[in-house]
């Protein structure tokens, strides 16, 4: 049964939901590192939790999702100027380099043909992307993906540390890094000590993966048609 945007979203209120969102969100910042003003844009925004985040710090962030309700609640809920457009992760609406990062958070595991997005993703980007995706070696995974998945996380495609750089090798951008977070995903008082005493270990059950191109190839690409449309899916976050 599909997820009301509002009960979706109001998880993000909870405590547990509140660690998790500010975890995931301050690691990929801290990763992809836009500069001040930079053109963003987030692919399978869902209510655009991570859409308003990025454009309360100042960033110019266009959200995208399939999903009609999701938009409808992200357009009622803006943190600013942002926007919200209605389209499929595997042909985007827009040109080559037209913004200057990319990010999709847990909606690359939604969708069948990860590669054709991923690639779509690196052709609208001129500087960068970044990506959270779930962690198959993680006690989340043991929780919650086995068995094809339970609640929120039922179709989802867990990778590998090793997976996602290999996803990441086929890109056209030199720097690349991967890391995770949320090893303890109860986000209880002892998940919050392990995740700031540990050091970045490959357990975590949230993937943050990040590639650019070094800023001599920052110049904008000439406008390219998208590829054929293919069928599009949601967006998902470490719920349940």
């Amino acid at each position: 049964m599909a997820v009301e945007p509002a009960d979706y979203d109001t998880w993000y209120g909870t405590p547990r939901g509140a660690w998790i969102g500010e975890t995931e969100f301050r690691l990929i910042l801290g990763l992809l590192k836009p500069e001040p003003g930079a053109r963003i844009l987030d692919v399978g925004c869902g209510t655009g939790y991570f859409t308003r985040r990025f454009a309360s710090k100042g960033y110019k962030v266009t959200g995208l999702d399939p999903d009609p309700a999701m938009l409808a609640y992200a357009r009622a809920h803006r943190a600013g100027t942002e926007e919200y457009v209605l389209g499929d992760g595997r042909r985007l609406p827009f040109s080559n380099g037209e913004f200057d990062y990319c990010i999709s958070i847990a909606a690359l595991c939604f969708i069948a043909d990860e590669r054709t997005a991923l690639g779509e993703m690196a052709r609208v980007c001129r500087r960068g992307l970044a990506l959270g995706l779930l962690n198959r070696w993680s006690l989340l995974y043991l929780q919650k993906g086995r068995g094809g998945g339970r609640g929120a996380y039922r179709g989802a495609r867990w990778h590998t540390p090793a997976q996602v750089q290999t996803l990441l090798a086929q890109l056209p951008m030199s720097d690349r890094r991967v890391c995770t977070a949320i090893y303890l995903p109860s986000g209880g008082t002892l998940a919050r000590s392990f995740e700031t005493a540990l050091p970045r270990l490959p357990f975590g059950g949230f993937i943050a993966a990040v590639a650019q191109r070094p800023p001599h190839k920052w110049r904008r690409t000439s406008p390219a048609a998208p590829p054929a449309s293919r069928p599009s899916a949601g967006s998902s976050v470490l719920k349940g």
